[in-house]
């Protein structure tokens, strides 16, 4: 399908391009986020008398998502999840996450400006990219941790898991000392009956 963007709309062109994109990318994305107009007789004569308006309206966009940009870029965040021993989240972060961990911060932004290429399925600091607007993009960081304390380490930049770790091979030694320990008893109590019988 041939289209005219109202906007500009990555990997595609500029606002004004006339570019031929997949019928359902048109349909169910394009067009009703009124990002573009198919391209009829009777649209372009519309998009030229409209262009002064829509180029106006978008560098007044465009202006907001400035100074928004000013003050979120490389903000950090924290999101309290459940997760394993292991760091391995109970679930993954989402985009909507994101996005209401950074308005409960003060920014207000909507989920689908959040672009998570990977799933986030583990604990850690992770730099997430906002597009505020199709020509404005920013990274804030989200520090995802089981508390708010490990959170305040990881940002410190220690291993958690690490240290995890260590106490986990602590208890496993612990344990090991004990049931040794408790081998030998067993043996002694069996040697100290013995006599007993004879």
């Amino acid at each position: 399908m041939q289209v005219i963007l109202l906007e500009r709309v990555e990997k595609l062109g500029q606002m004004g391009d006339e570019v031929r994109v997949k019928d359902g990318f048109a349909r169910n994305f394009l067009l009703p986020k009124k990002k573009a107009l198919r391209a009829t007789k009777a649209n372009r004569e519309y998009f030229l008398t409209q262009k002064v308006q829509l180029e106006a309206h978008n560098l007044e966009r465009k202006k907001d998502a400035e100074a928004i940009a000013k003050k979120l870029d490389g903000k950090s965040f924290i999101l309290i999840r459940q997760a394993g021993d292991r760091g391995q989240l109970y679930g993954s972060v989402s985009p909507r996450d994101v996005a209401t961990v950074v308005e409960a911060g003060g920014f207000k932004i909507d989920r689908n400006q959040v672009h998570i290429s990977q799933a986030i399925k583990a604990i850690g600091l992770f730099t997430i990219p906002v597009v505020l607007h199709p020509e404005v993009r920013i990274n804030v960081t989200v520090n995802v941790a089981r508390s708010e304390d490990e959170a305040e380490r990881q940002a410190r930049g220690e291993d958690v898991l690490a240290e995890r770790t260590e106490q986990e091979e602590a208890v496993a030694a612990a344990e090991e000392m004990f049931e040794e320990g408790a081998a030998p008893k067993a043996e002694g109590d069996a040697s100290e009956e013995e006599p007993a019988e004879a």
